[in-house]
């Protein structure tokens, strides 16, 4: 596993990281996760060198924080990364314009879901806390700005981060200018390249670690789906690949085939198109079974896809805007 520096924090972190919503399994999440499978899965993930694990509360409400935990606790002294994300108060994923930061991330909430997380964790100190949904214009809110600076000089947190709303790269930008965010998580994959135009060169600018999240489009980059595909109820996925979206999906998966190199596949090459890109510090693709970690983990061998490659995948960039199925 090759490594990248993660910002002004300075942490040495694999560039291949972990994805955690779908080993939490629960209501509104991804379906069909077991404990065994999940910690096997996990613990190869170590063996291979990944060191840095993303999970929140709201997966699973704390369950996908307990198995990190767990891993935490069998590995001492191999440098994991926890990082995590307080959920929002009022629970809408994503925040909207109209949304009031004391309804979302008030003092009291902040400190009780960072307390949560320290007991589900088993550990002293978060390295990474995120806030899981942001809209800008709290940036310069008092009490937000209040609330932050007490999580960080709480002793409880390493590292302040913030999780940005599906499709709004922008929506980040004056939060970070506050010099009070040391990371940002934000939707990059060969479809979603918008976080080029402005947060990126930002985040460079300021020493920003980034998180690459969604590299396979919820599912769409694995190659797998088809027009007909369905997932069992309760299962996150249900609603938010409607028809619209699902068909749409296909078509741009299936033209990417189009131009896959011999011997590669579809997820291989939606990971070294992230990767190509250095203003990436991690990836955090799901990995649900050891099979996805082998093979994601096999992506971190420093071979960079071919320019022209690089420049006909441009060519498949898609700006959507955020609708009622896209949460």
């Amino acid at each position: 596993m090759l490594q990248r520096t993660f910002g002004r924090l300075g942490w040495r972190v694999g560039e291949i990281g972990y994805g955690m919503w779908g080993v939490g399994a629960g209501p509104g999440g991804w379906q069909g996760a077991d404990d065994e499978t999940s910690l096997a899965a996990l613990q190869l993930a170590v063996d291979l060198g990944c060191n840095a694990f993303d999970t929140a509360w709201i997966y699973g409400r704390g369950h996908s924080e307990v198995l990190l935990g767990k891993l935490l606790a069998a590995n001492p002294g191999r440098g994991l990364k926890a990082f995590t994300k307080i959920p929002p108060k009022d629970r809408r994923f994503p925040s909207t314009r109209d949304s009031d930061v004391d309804d979302v991330f008030p003092y009291d909430h902040v400190m009780e879901y960072t307390e949560k997380s320290l007991r589900n964790l088993g550990v002293p100190r978060v390295d990474l806390m995120q806030f899981h949904v942001w809209e800008d214009h709290w940036a310069r809110d008092e009490r937000w700005l209040a609330t932050v600076q007490a999580l960080r000089t709480s002793g409880m947190v390493d590292g302040i981060g913030i999780s940005i709303n599906r499709w709004e790269p922008w929506n980040a930008t004056e939060v970070l200018r506050t010099g009070l965010i040391d990371s940002v998580q934000v939707i990059y994959n060969i479809f979603d390249q918008a976080p080029e135009d402005e947060l990126f060169p930002l985040c460079r600018e300021l020493g920003i670690g980034v998180i690459a999240r969604v590299p396979f489009d919820e599912g769409t980059l694995t190659g797998t789906l088809t027009k007909e595909t369905t997932w069992p109820e309760g299962d996150w996925r249900a609603s938010y690949f409607v028809p619209e979206n699902l068909h749409a999906s296909v078509d741009r998966a299936e033209a990417l085939k189009k131009i896959l190199p011999d011997g590669m596949t579809l997820p291989e090459l939606a990971l070294r198109f992230i990767l190509h890109n250095d203003d990436v510090h991690t990836v955090i693709p799901g990995m649900r079974r050891p099979a996805h970690v082998s093979a994601n983990i096999a992506v971190s061998d420093g071979h960079r896809l071919p320019e022209e490659l690089m420049r006909e995948l441009r060519a498949h960039r898609w700006d959507r805007k955020p609708t009622e199925w896209s949460q």
